[in-house]
């Protein structure tokens, strides 16, 4: 856990730790938090991974805007830790 928002609420963000020095940050799409299937929704932040100061710059300026979000960190080499970001949003 980066950053723990309110219990009862907040945003969630998701980044992918590659363990290269290069991320993935998943932001809620626009639209529904949840697909039709109870899942959570999430699209690319980058459409590459970044290094580490592009996910904090972008999340420090979301934090002010929103302090009770969340952003929970995933290590995984090769994926993005079987989470399926919606295209195109």
């Amino acid at each position: 856990m980066v950053h723990k928002g309110a219990e009862e609420a907040g945003t969630v963000y998701v980044v992918i730790n590659h363990l290269d020095g290069l991320y993935e940050l998943l932001s809620p799409p626009p639209g529904p938090a949840y697909d039709e299937a109870g899942q959570r929704r999430f699209m690319r932040e980058f459409e590459a991974p970044v290094a580490w100061q592009r996910v904090a710059d972008v999340m420090g300026s979301r934090r002010r805007v929103d302090g009770d979000l969340w952003l929970v960190e995933i290590e995984d080499r090769s994926g993005l830790a079987g989470l399926e970001p919606i295209v195109g949003a």
